[in-house]
């Protein structure tokens, strides 16, 4: 961009930050002094914007200082862009100092693993992009990326909802039971999928799709017995702190057991379960970056190197 471009844009947005202050102040000295200009220069610029525009934007006289219908409808529909382009500012800024081109807002529903921290270290490293992690409800995996709380999240898949797209799917994990180390079926060295039947499995609480609260915790077994699921979560250490109490039991991916040894809990593999646990990392598809498709290509790395 050369510079006398750039110095046009820079006359452009202080023109429109003129008459947005004045339409606060309905006054040119107090919007003068606001911004720090002379009410002459306030004038000038008001004056400039008018031409450009090609209407009156302000009605003056002796006693008041208002906006015309074509001045109010303009300031309405210019105030949200030009705010928008100040927080642009401001991130940029923030970036900056802090050493980063970039910043991904990530949500979690659980754990965030070593192997994930370190590919963000990476990301960080190779594409300038900070990684900010944000702890999501456990039972409300999507809520946050779409509503734009956060850039993407690494959650529990299934997800089926057309306004996402997986971005990267972590290998699949064999999944456990969960139970107090006094259970009655604790002794066992594992579970028939029928046995579920005869548990308490905790479920997780939340917004999610019903879809995806079935693959966490399965209303039936194969045969079609009920499993009863009496009592809800929203985190993952309530789920254990109840496991541990004896009443409950919890379905629990590989990672999540060997985090969590404890001497008060048994993790029994489930013979007959045909369902995986697998994350993945997911965002909105209209939200779709550079930034996020250099993280998914290392995630993508890193889970062949470990295979490998």
């Amino acid at each position: 961009m050369s510079a006398g471009l750039t110095t046009m844009h820079q006359a452009h947005l202080q023109q429109i930050e003129c008459l947005i202050t004045l339409a606060e102040e309905l006054h040119f000295g107090r919007t003068a002094e606001r911004l720090g200009l002379s009410q002459s220069r306030v004038s000038q610029l008001i004056a400039t914007l008018e031409s450009r525009v090609g209407a009156r934007l302000v009605a003056r006289t002796s006693r008041r200082v208002s906006l015309t219908r074509v001045g109010a409808q303009f300031v309405k529909e210019v105030r949200p862009a030009y705010r928008g382009l100040l927080r642009t500012f401001d991130r940029a800024r923030e970036r900056a100092m802090r050493g980063a081109l970039e910043e991904l807002r990530i949500g979690f529903t659980g754990m965030v693993y070593e192997e994930i921290t370190a590919t963000f270290r990476a990301l960080h490293d190779q594409h300038g992009v900070a990684v900010h992690t944000h702890d999501l409800p456990l039972g409300s995996p999507f809520a946050a990326v779409l509503g734009g709380e956060v850039d993407a999240v690494i959650v529990e898949l299934p997800v089926h909802e057309p306004e996402l797209t997986v971005g990267f799917r972590f290998p699949a994990q064999d999944q456990f039971v969960m139970l107090s180390a006094e259970h009655p079926l604790a002794n066992r060295d594992a579970l028939d999928v029928e046995d579920l039947a005869e548990l308490d499995l905790l479920h997780r609480t939340g917004d999610a799709p019903d879809y995806w609260k079935a693959a966490r915790t399965p209303p039936v077994t194969p045969g079609g017995v009920p499993i009863l699921s009496t009592a809800g979560i929203t985190t993952i250490q309530q789920g254990i702190t109840l496991a541990a109490s004896g009443r409950y039991a919890m379905l629990a991916c590989r990672p999540l057991a060997e985090h969590h040894e404890r001497s008060d809990l048994r993790y029994l593999p489930v013979r007959g379960l045909e369902a995986t646990s697998q994350l993945g990392l997911v965002w909105r598809t209209d939200h779709s970056s550079p930034a996020l498709f250099a993280l998914a290509e290392l995630l993508e790395r890193a889970s062949l190197a470990t295979s490998g």
